[in-house]
């Protein structure tokens, strides 16, 4: 029952949001950024959204790297031609992670080596956090909501939603959340995001790389390509969690595949081959 009214609910503000949406989407940004240079407009028109390339980071020019796929045991993602599909086992190599973050993941490679099914949040229906939002769904379209105080930005699927308030400092002791607190700004053609206050029940990516809660992510949203393929490069730090500071970049195609709608991901995970997974999120109790 608590999950029947948490789902209805959620499903009343979704619709409201899409509403909403759907104006913003028309109207777009508006004004410049320091210099005159007009800010980036990520929605143009109503049904404009982002696909992603992929469901794994892209690594830095230079630098420290996100983890990636052990080499022994490659990841081979969902629609590749003629490969089977794999779960990620984590190469425990690169030179970011603690000691402690190290050992938990050896502990998420061995059951998975094992055969066990390893936690995904798009699979459970679970917020991704930050930056997981940049390669939470492979195929799910990313919409954007402009406004001159803020930018929303969103996932069809779930839906899962961003919130990035421009111009405004960050909170003195923000209170720790699924997504943080996110303030942005426009600098030239790209909108900077920095996000702090992030609770400790999510991973920095697909390999469950574990963090805490001194996580600092920034990102930096731009169009390239004619404005047909959007970038977004980001950079890591929690001192807790990992060695030294580390980046990555994550890229989205332009595609016009229909405008921003409700599809509720806990009503739509549908366990087809049986096969154990991290429970969905359920309510304790209506929150209204």
């Amino acid at each position: 029952m608590a999950q029947h009214c948490m789902s209805k609910l959620s499903a009343f503000r979704d619709a409201s949001l899409v509403v909403l949406g759907v104006c913003l989407l028309i109207s777009g940004p508006t004004g410049a950024t320091e210099g005159g240079t007009a800010s980036p407009n990520f929605a143009p028109d109503a049904e404009t959204s982002w696909i992603p390339v992929g469901d794994d980071y892209l690594a830095p020019e230079s630098g420290p790297g996100p983890v990636t796929f052990d080499p022994a045991h490659p990841y081979v993602p969902n629609f590749t031609p003629r490969k089977a599909p794999t779960y990620r086992v984590a190469d425990l190599s690169n030179p970011i992670l603690q000691p402690w973050a190290k050992d938990q993941m050896r502990k998420t490679n061995d059951d998975v080596l094992a055969g066990h099914v390893p936690f995904r949040a798009r699979e459970s229906c679970w917020p991704p956090g930050v930056p997981t939002f940049l390669v939470y769904a492979l195929a799910t379209p990313l919409y954007f909501l402009q406004t001159p105080k803020q930018v929303v930005i969103t996932y069809s699927g779930g839906p899962e939603l961003r919130h990035v308030y421009l111009g405004v400092p960050h909170s003195t002791k923000p209170t720790p959340s699924w997504y943080g607190e996110s303030v942005g700004r426009y600098e030239g053609d790209t909108l900077v995001v920095d996000t702090i206050g992030l609770n400790e029940r999510t991973y920095v990516d697909n390999y469950r790389t574990p963090h805490t809660n001194q996580l600092h992510v920034v990102e930096r949203y731009r169009l390239t390509e004619d404005g047909n393929i959007l970038e977004v490069r980001f950079t890591v730090e929690d001192p807790g969690a990992f060695t030294m500071a580390w980046s990555g970049m994550q890229k989205f195609r332009r595609t016009h595949r229909t405008s921003l709608s409700e599809l509720p991901c806990v009503e739509s995970n549908v366990r087809y081959f049986r096969y154990e997974t991290y429970p969905v999120p359920v309510a304790g109790e209506p929150d209204f």
